[in-house]
């Protein structure tokens, strides 16, 4: 394959706020933030290229497996749970994804117990909730001073009368209060309610009723419930209170496909617009942060100390034309320090090799078991990965292991182009840096002093 434009540009980094992700305006109506520029707006990721993500590792593209490592689905899930941290995005997309193609499959007769929830009904529940809302904020009193000092320093507490230490020992350790390992021993506990009950909880929270059992695919729409929508969820998705009201009217009243289908817009704008592009710029560096901060230091090292042999050479009775020699190191100190601040080791690149992810290095543990095989799995526990062992495993290693660590080919094409063209860029801009300074060095009169 052959460079990109010389004057492309990575994917920039997409902050994780809300705020930077979806700029949907909220409707003037009913402040829904549901609006026709949602779906214009998520249109245009889907038919044009973010800038500096070339067509063949666009989102579909990797979502359906037309990539190679280190761009594939499960290089993605990895990202999203081990640098992002919001792998419950993806999770729920892929399964909603799947569940939409079993729903549209089935041909059984209680289908037609799960009729369509159309945009009408979408949105008639958001304007009774925010009707419901905008009730319970005029009925709540107005904040007192009282309210302001609660829970604080400066609250007025009752006088407590302390106790007498005369009738018993006065060095008895007074009881505990319950810490915060009680709290989450009860909250725990609640974990072995059903599915069914857990997403029976979440209708009565949102005010709805308990919805027929009878339905298709009612159970695993109440394990949906349970995983990713309600409150204290192991996967809970990032959604407004109004959004998870919203969907939880939905599903009470239908389990077809329909009824999340604004949590799926906002899922996906999410990965598409935020996910993806940073995916795409994490996948460039081609060598750990070891790996990168060495590659700084030789840069800032060679073009140091060819600064410092045309000094030598400058104050020194030898021609003017071998202060260019000096040149070479700023050639490559330069090239190499502007590769490793866009995350690239240039000898990595010189064999089109990648630094092996921690997790990668110890794909099974200690019991023979695959370490990334849950992250597929549409239910399960939350994403944490702390207590993992390859975490401490690789804490361990020694600072010069990490430099030096396991190397593998990359794989993806299009990958690899990107790095050549920053490569081609990093030795240009080195060649035009380093021809300045050979030329200011050269032309300065010689000091002759030795």
């Amino acid at each position: 394959m052959g460079l990109l434009p010389l004057n492309y540009r990575r994917p920039a980094y997409v902050d994780t706020t809300p705020s930077a992700v979806d700029d949907r305006p909220a409707s003037p109506d009913n402040g829904s933030g549901i609006g026709e520029k949602t779906s214009g707006s998520l249109k245009s990721v889907r038919s044009g290229n973010l800038a500096g993500i070339p067509a063949a590792l666009g989102f579909d593209r990797i979502i359906d497996g037309g990539t190679c490592p280190p761009c594939t689905t499960r290089d993605f899930m990895n990202y999203l749970i081990y640098v992002e941290r919001s792998a419950e995005n993806l999770q729920f997309f892929l399964w909603h994804r799947e569940y939409v193609k079993r729903f549209g499959e089935a041909k059984t007769s209680d289908l037609a117990l799960a009729p369509e929830w159309t945009q009408a009904m979408e949105d008639e529940a958001i304007a009774r909730i925010q009707k419901e809302h905008a009730e319970k904020a005029r009925k709540e009193p107005k904040t007192r001073a009282t309210d302001i000092f609660k829970d604080t320093d400066f609250e007025k507490r009752p006088d407590v009368q302390k106790p007498s230490v005369s009738g018993g020992d006065p060095f008895t350790t007074p009881p505990q209060t319950p810490d915060d390992r009680e709290i989450l021993s009860d909250y725990t506990g609640s974990n072995a309610m059903s599915y069914k009950s857990q997403a029976n909880d979440a209708f009565a929270a949102a005010g709805v009723k308990a919805p027929f059992t009878i339905q298709p695919f009612r159970v695993e729409v109440d394990r949906v419930i349970s995983t990713y929508i309600m409150g204290g969820a192991p996967r809970q998705l990032n959604l407004s209170d109004r959004e998870q009201k919203a969907a939880l009217h939905a599903l009470a009243y239908t389990t077809h496909p329909s009824a999340l289908r604004e949590i799926v817009k906002s899922v996906e704008s999410t990965l598409r617009r935020q996910a993806h592009p940073n995916f795409i710029r994490w996948s460039i560096c081609n060598g750990n942060p070891a790996r990168v901060f060495f590659a700084r230091s030789l840069g800032v090292g060679l073009i140091v100390a060819s600064i410092a042999v045309a000094l030598v050479l400058t104050l020194s009775r030898i021609g003017r034309g071998y202060r260019a020699l000096a040149a070479i190191g700023w050639v490559l100190g330069i090239a190499t320090l502007i590769a490793a601040w866009k995350g690239m080791c240039v000898v990595l690149h010189g064999m089109h090799h990648r630094h092996v992810r921690p997790w990668e290095l110890f794909v099974t543990g200690d019991d023979g078991t695959d370490l990334e095989k849950h992250s597929f799995d549409s239910f399960g526990s939350s994403n944490s990965y702390e207590e993992q062992p390859w975490v401490i495993r690789y804490q361990k290693r020694n600072i010069a292991r990490k430099i030096f660590d396991r190397e593998v080919w990359i794989q993806e094409p299009a990958l690899r182009q990107i790095q050549d063209t920053i490569f081609v860029q990093s030795m240009l801009c080195a060649l035009l840096l380093a021809g300045v300074l050979a030329a200011i060095f050269v032309s300065v009169p010689g000091g002759n002093f030795f």
